[in-house]
């Protein structure tokens, strides 16, 4: 099962709903919605514009990806 990704969910509440967090992002709600849930990863131009987006650095908005980096 895949690990929901909490800070991501919590930087686009602070944002907004989702319908318009996905329209400022250019992205479906429904897209958005598997990405906060961890179901599907999204590719790096999406998330640089998220990390940008949301102020965020992409181990933050998406730490799933970047696990097994902190142990080198």
């Amino acid at each position: 099962m895949p690990k929901r990704r909490q800070q991501l969910v919590a930087c686009r509440e602070a944002k907004g709903s989702r319908d318009q967090v996905a329209s400022e992002l250019g992205i479906s709600k429904v897209y958005l919605r598997m990405l906060e849930t961890g179901a599907l990863k999204p590719g790096r131009d999406l998330m640089l514009k998220m990390s940008n987006y949301f102020d965020q650095p992409l181990e933050v908005l998406f730490p799933d990806l970047f696990e097994n980096e902190q142990a080198i």
